[in-house]
């Protein structure tokens, strides 16, 4: 048996309960691995409203990091006894231990901690792809990045400065900006402070960025189009102010040929040798001391409802994990 947190039906934080489930032997393709910690994601707020619907009850939590204890047939790349991190559907990572497809887990290195990896999967295999996958980028590149002072801002601040990559980033206090700008963004611009397209205008000339990153959705999305530089990209990646409003594909047109994509993670490392191969890079990055997680908040596992409390009334800084 294992502590784990479920949901019986979507709603508020008061929906997550704590209860014993039995954990069982994996079968083909599965391992069983028992949880040193768990990660904390919007991505979790959207099973537990129903914006992303599943079959109820199930279990929450995207990440996790751990002690392999059991593998199934055909299961090659990690054994009973090695140390594992992972980012993977489905949701259930919210638990001591846990039955799971192997396809995802990734061997952990030595040289990350188990915390560190369960802060840093989801979210630094979403900068892993932001960087790498979805468009060309390169040393000189300009990107403005909401919430950069995020569990996923803080990580591609870090990300920006290793790759010589300009980072504007936006975020709700001065006290959150300061954070940014420790971490490597370029400029931090405080968007309760007016309007932060002009600003960006400002700091590229009246250029515009190259690319935009955008995880807040409905409240940035349509003036983000306004920072980007002709032909330039907006990549749409979260929806944590709500769902963006449909797109005029003209309006795209007629403020410079604009180029628009609504990426997932779980896009990118649906391939199990995309997905080893994206965690070895944030892994070397991890161990290089280029990229470190930034750990603001702990919570016990049965302190699950208090810790997504604190994430949607924006109470976070960096990364929240949970602890079994």
């Amino acid at each position: 048996m294992a502590r784990s947190i479920v949901i019986d039906e979507s709603g508020g934080p008061e929906k997550l309960k704590l209860v014993d489930l039995p954990v069982g032997e994996p079968g083909p393709g599965e391992i069983r691995i028992r949880h040193k910690a768990c990660g904390l994601n919007y991505i979790d707020v959207y099973f537990r409203t129903g914006l992303y619907p599943a079959k109820l009850p199930h279990g929450l939590g995207m990440e996790g990091a751990g002690i392999v204890e059991a593998v199934g047939e055909g299961v090659t790349h990690l054994k009973p006894g090695d140390r594992a991190a992972y980012a993977s559907q489905p949701p259930g990572a919210y638990c001591e231990a846990r039955v799971m497809p192997a396809a995802q887990v990734c061997p952990l290195p030595d040289a990350v901690s188990f915390e560190d990896a369960a802060a840093m999967m989801l979210k630094g295999l979403t900068v892993e792809y932001l960087f790498h996958r979805t468009v060309p980028l390169k040393k000189g590149d300009t990107v403005l990045f909401h919430a950069a002072a995020g569990g996923v801002g803080l990580i591609a601040c870090q990300w920006a400065r290793s790759e010589g990559i300009t980072l504007i980033g936006t975020a709700g206090s001065d006290e959150k900006c300061k954070l940014a700008l420790e971490h490597g963004a370029t400029h931090c611009i405080n968007y309760r402070d007016g309007d932060f397209v002009a600003r960006v205008r400002e700091l590229t000339g009246g250029r515009g960025v190259d690319v935009v990153m955008d995880g807040v959705g409905k409240d940035t999305f349509g003036a983000s189009l306004d920072c980007l530089r002709p032909v330039g990209m907006m990549i749409s990646f979260g929806n944590a102010s709500g769902p963006v409003p449909p797109v005029n594909l003209l309006d795209l047109a007629a403020k410079g040929s604009l180029q628009l994509t609504r990426t997932t993670v779980f896009t990118h490392i649906g391939r199990h040798e995309t997905c080893q191969a994206m965690a070895r890079h944030l892994f070397e990055k991890m161990a290089s001391g280029a990229v470190k997680a930034q750990i603001g908040q702990r919570f016990a596992l049965e302190d699950a409802a208090q810790a997504h409390r604190a994430l949607e009334g924006r109470e976070t800084s960096g990364s929240t994990i949970l602890l079994p």
